[in-house]
């Protein structure tokens, strides 16, 4: 087997739906996947990308995804990676290719002077939260997470009046 992780290209616009999709089924958010190829290209690969990926592959076939994008932190003065997705398909797991990623992810994150990488777990991934212990992450247990989002982030838009 032979296991290798390179940039997503406008090409593997359909894989990484592909993934996505697979993804928002195991996490049981099927309903909420929204993104097709054309928005793919133009978000990942668009003149202004607002992320990028990274594409595992065994035997020179594609099994997992990584989606991440630098964010900002003011405390730190640094950039920061964040890792949006995480994804090897089920028939790939268990044979290095999340271990891969993260190492590759990590990598990207010590290059571009990142003093840390951040991503989220939902609370029931057992298997994800026992990898992300064994590679030596640690849970923020005193953050939470919030959103605004739909119909509320409009309301919440339009109620304020500054300009």
């Amino acid at each position: 087997m032979t296991l290798s992780i390179r940039a997503a290209l406008p090409d593997d616009a359909a894989t990484i739906v592909r993934f996505i999709t697979e993804l928002a089924i195991y996490e049981r958010a099927e309903h909420e996947m929204k993104a097709d190829e054309s928005m793919i290209r133009d978000t990942l690969f668009g003149d202004r990308p607002h992320a990028h990926a990274l594409i595992a592959r065994k035997d020179d076939q594609p099994i997992g995804l990584a989606v991440y994008f630098f964010n900002y932190s003011t405390w730190l003065g640094h950039r920061g990676l964040y890792v949006e997705d995480v994804f090897v398909t089920a028939s790939a797991r268990g044979q290095g290719a999340g271990l891969a990623l993260m190492q590759a992810l990590a990598r990207i994150a010590v290059d571009n002077n990142c003093p840390r990488f951040d991503w989220q777990v939902l609370d029931w991934n057992q298997p994800a939260i026992d990898f992300y212990d064994a590679i030596g992450a640690l849970p923020r247990k005193e953050w939470l997470s919030y959103r605004l989002e739909g119909e509320a982030l409009k309301q919440f838009a339009d109620s304020g009046d500054a300009s």
